[in-house]
Parts: C-alpha cells; sequence; structure tokens
C-alpha cells in the first residue's frame, strides 16, 4: 500500500486500500496476522506513533530497518503503550536457516 504521506518518518494509508487488501486476503481463505511497515532512517522497533496507533493487541506489527547495509525484521506485541519483541522465524522451500 501506498504511503500518502510520502514521509520517512510516519505513513498514512487509505483505509479503501486496507479494507480492499483484507478482502483480497479473505478471497483467498486467508487469516491476517498482523502487518508490517518499513523504517527507512531508523531501527526495527516501534516508535511513539507506531505504539500509539498499535490498535489490535491480536496483531503482531513486523518492522523492516532499513537504516544500515543489511535490513533488520522484527515483530512485536503491542497492547497498553507497551511492546514486546516477538519470536520471528520465516520458513521456505528455498531457504533453511
Amino acid at each position: 500500500m501506498e504511503n500518502k504521506d510520502h514521509a520517512t518518518d510516519h505513513f498514512t494509508l487509505d483505509p479503501k486500500d486496507q479494507m480492499e487488501a483484507i478482502k483480497d486476503m479473505r478471497a483467498e481463505g486467508l487469516k491476517p496476522l498482523g502487518n508490517w511497515h518499513s523504517h527507512p532512517e531508523s531501527p526495527s522497533r516501534p516508535s511513539v506513533e507506531d505504539i500509539k496507533l498499535a490498535y489490535d493487541s491480536k496483531a503482531s506489527y513486523m518492522i523492516l530497518s532499513l537504516m544500515a547495509e543489511n535490513p533488520v525484521l522484527n515483530s512485536f506485541h503491542i497492547e497498553a503503550g507497551e511492546y514486546e519483541k516477538e519470536d520471528l522465524r520465516i520458513y521456505s522451500d528455498k531457504y533453511y536457516f
């Protein structure tokens, strides 16, 4: 989805785009488990704004930091203004870690 603000320090998504994405997932039999966004110039951890906008305590909030040579992806549980890093494992037929 497009960042309507075209900014590197915050983002706004079009609610219509968000609803369309959820409809598409449901049509494919998928269940949304969380969401992700990038931090082009800051670490892979929730910002004050990320914590404030984390409305779904059941969702995982993944943040991809692009500030260093190698991107860093972390996942967080955010609830009641607090966050905790989650165990993140990516499984693929092509890659084994």
